[in-house]
């Protein structure tokens, strides 16, 4: 068992769950309180004592299923010889989707990777066996039957058919997660939980990629994005409290060394003033990039805190400024608002940095000033047009600081349409900024 929880410890790690060695220790300290025969007692002890944040969750129940998976027990065994009939089998699973039972529901899926799974030493992955499970059983048709039998037993209202709806959705899918789940489990018995662990578990939220994301994914990045800027605005509000030194004072020095003969055994410094940077934000919002720019304009508002002045601007073949759009309500309605409102498309709707850029400069080039920091969201895909290079070296005369964040791997960086390093000759950095973590040491790094 010792051995199995510094594995279980070190998968954590590997997929990005900080464990440290003390809240490891806390948890084997736990388990001498609950016996490790109790399933939900044990994952509920080590779970209490090795995740700090709710987002890692899953990852750590995916991890706790594949090390401390149970065995498959006589009856499960019993069926994969003999098989099920499909026919039979799908009413017995809606019987138990109608019933709402948690532990049916995952017998079921128990017993359908045993009869249609058929998970052997055959080469190939969970999302294969899971295809086979799912290939037998159509669960679009589940839901219209448990749909149609809700219905005979009266006519419900409106409201109550779309609250019914969700609740046999959602069983559906704790369906769906369990033959996900179990199908795992077998593979692990099979090939042992390390070769599994490689491709079972999601990235967290901190490191999806932004333009990968699926929909279900982005919900999960906006619900992240509040506690992350938290954290984030504590961290940079330290950094500049702690900050007070400054530049080398040669007079104050050389005036402190009189007592010692004119040796300096003693340097003085100018105090550091600290301000707040104005930023301005110009983001990219075609479709390739949509997602990124987006969560970007979100997180920055969220700091809104760390800047004197926060301004943003959203182009694709065109510019319009939508900083109105985050002075009244939340930003994340305010970032859906840019798809209604912004005037953003003015020719064919592929993006234009040229043009785009070069009408940033015509509206903030006058207002820009060393106490300003300029950040361009994109991935300088350019379409073959005038690349308008010449607005980022005079950008950088002018402000502060000039950032570019690229949602590209690196690699794909100048080619195709691709102009990353034209615009990069002229300014302080093009950073690649995939996912959130990118993100934020980006700007407790820059900022």
């Amino acid at each position: 068992m010792l051995d199995r929880l510094l594995e279980f410890a070190e998968a954590l790690r590997k997929a990005g769950v900080p464990v440290a060695t003390s809240e490891h220790l806390d948890g084997m300290r736990a388990l001498a309180h609950v016996g490790v025969e109790e399933r939900e007692p044990f994952r509920a002890a080590l779970a209490t004592t090795m995740v700090k944040n709710e987002a890692h969750r899953p990852a750590f129940d995916t991890l706790f299923d594949l090390y401390f998976g149970t065995r498959l027990g006589p009856d499960t065994a019993a069926r994969e010889e003999g098989g099920e009939n499909p026919e039979e089998f799908f009413e017995d699973l809606l019987r138990a989707l109608s019933a709402g039972d948690g532990g049916e529901i995952r017998e079921m899926a128990r017993r359908a990777v045993a009869a249609f799974g058929r998970v052997e030493d055959a080469r190939g992955g969970s999302p294969y066996f899971t295809y086979r499970v799912f290939r037998v059983l159509n669960l679009d048709s589940m839901l219209e039957r448990l749909m149609g039998e809700a219905a005979e037993r009266g006519a419900p209202s409106a409201l109550d058919e779309r609250m019914m709806r969700e609740e046999f959705e959602e069983r559906l899918r704790a369906f769906r997660r369990a033959v996900e789940a179990d199908v795992r489990r077998r593979l692990a018995e099979r090939r042992g939980p390390e070769a599994v662990a490689k491709h079972a578990v999601r990235p967290l939220p901190e490191d999806l990629e932004f333009v990968r994301a699926t929909s279900e994914e982005i919900a999960q990045l906006r619900r992240a994005v509040v506690p992350l800027a938290r954290r984030l605005a504590t961290r940079l509000a330290m950094k500049r409290r702690r900050a007070h030194r400054g530049r080398l004072d040669v007079r104050r020095t050389v005036r402190a060394s009189l007592s010692t003969g004119g040796v300096p055994f003693e340097t003085r410094f100018r105090r550091r003033v600290p301000h707040r940077p104005e930023l301005f934000l110009v983001c990219d919002v075609s479709g390739s990039v949509s997602a990124f720019a987006r969560f970007t304009l979100m997180f920055v508002h969220a700091l809104q805190t760390q800047f004197s002045r926060v301004r943003s601007f959203v182009f694709v073949d065109t510019l319009d400024e939508v900083t109105r759009l985050f002075e009244f309500e939340d930003f994340v309605q305010a970032v859906d608002r840019i798809n209604r409102e912004a005037n953003v498309v003015g020719l064919d709707g592929h993006s234009d940095y040229g043009t785009s850029l070069e009408r940033f400069w015509e509206t903030c080039g006058e207002a820009l000033g060393p106490r300003s920091s300029v950040l361009v969201l994109g991935d300088a895909r350019n379409n073959y047009r005038s690349p308008g290079s010449w607005v980022m070296k005079a950008l950088a005369q002018k402000a502060r600081h000039v950032w570019w964040l690229n949602p590209e791997p690196r690699a794909h960086w100048d080619t195709g349409d691709s102009i990353a390093s034209e615009y990069a000759a002229w300014i302080d950095g093009m950073v690649e900024v995939r996912n959130v973590r990118q993100l934020e040491d980006f700007i407790a790094r820059a900022i």
